[in-house]
């Protein structure tokens, strides 16, 4: 991948999140910081909701998120993440396997996936492109094409019935 991951960058030419948008964000970030830090779960949650959703860091105002959404997500791809690896890695073209994805990467991915998976009261289209546009707060090159693409791919394995005759496939 070419563009560069950074994590503390701020959405711009996004189009501004809802409250389960911002809880997606955060939970990227919170994935993303676990994952580089080794934070566990429980510190991880209550770092995030006592001092980041909706609260002012260095003159920044962060957005109120859905606080319940943000939770589950977390807990969902850390219960799930022995499962939602092999089945985002299969979505990957080969010569790109899931442990040679940048770490923000692989959040969006899991995160992504792992709504797919649980959440079927959400419309497979709308979590494709909520975390397309996740991606596109971190990254400018291709790799909001890669998340676009691996859950489209993931969304017709596992919601094939959303995509049947009479209805658009994916968020392209």
């Amino acid at each position: 991948m070419t563009g560069k991951a950074d994590p503390e960058k701020q959405a711009k030419s996004v189009r501004p999140a809802n409250k389960r948008g911002v809880a997606r964000l955060a939970a990227v970030q919170a994935l993303y910081q676990m994952d580089v830090g080794g934070a566990p779960l429980t510190s991880v949650v209550s770092e995030f909701t006592a001092f980041r959703l909706g609260k002012e860091i260095d003159g920044a105002q962060y957005r109120d998120a859905d606080e319940q959404w943000f939770k589950q997500i977390l807990a969902g791809v850390v219960e799930d993440q022995k499962f939602l690896d092999p089945f985002i890695h299969t979505a990957l073209v080969e010569d790109w396997p899931l442990k040679r994805i940048d770490s923000l990467l692989r959040a969006i991915l899991r995160s992504g996936a792992f709504e797919l998976l649980r959440r079927k009261d959400v419309p497979a289209k709308v979590i494709i492109s909520e975390y397309i546009d996740v991606a596109k707060a971190f990254f400018e090159d291709d790799e909001p094409g890669l998340v676009n693409g691996v859950l489209d791919r993931l969304a017709h394995e596992l919601r094939d019935d959303e995509f049947d005759a009479g209805k658009a496939g994916g968020a392209s």
